[in-house]
């Protein structure tokens, strides 16, 4: 299977229903300044109103590039549920985004699924060492 090698940085996020953050994981693959996380969490956030707005238009979960600040682009993808996954990066990477995002979904309903999860609680468990297996594989 191909593995898709675009170095960049990415920071992922899962954000639950009244926009709370469920799960947050960041992969650098370059050196970047120690203060840019606070500065991430905010462009994301600040994408959460494009999300609300293109997720009506369309009958596909993957929304593809939502928002642009500077150098970074943000990709989002939206459960059934209203769930967002979204990802900040500094580079093209489309067809590792979606499949990303399409493995990510799944395993974020194996979470739904069990019994002991309270929905929008933080995610914790085997699902964060999968999501960063993922991230190696597609970034």
């Amino acid at each position: 299977r191909l593995l898709f090698m675009a170095s960049g940085n990415y920071m992922f996020v899962i954000v639950g229903e009244d926009d709370t953050p469920i799960y947050e994981v960041e992969f650098l693959n370059t050196q970047r300044r120690e203060d840019t996380s606070h500065l991430n969490q905010f462009i994301i956030h600040a994408a959460l109103d494009m999300v609300d707005e293109l997720v009506w238009g369309t009958h596909s979960m993957y929304l593809k590039c939502v928002d642009k600040f500077n150098d970074f682009n943000i990709s989002a993808f939206v459960t059934a549920g209203h769930i967002k996954l979204m990802l900040l990066h500094d580079v093209r990477n489309d067809d590792g985004i979606r499949n990303f995002f399409n493995d990510v979904y799944e395993l974020f309903v194996r979470v739904l699924m069990n019994p002991f999860y309270r929905p929008n609680a933080p995610i914790t468990s085997t699902f964060d060492a999968r999501v960063k297996l993922l991230g190696r594989k597609y970034f």
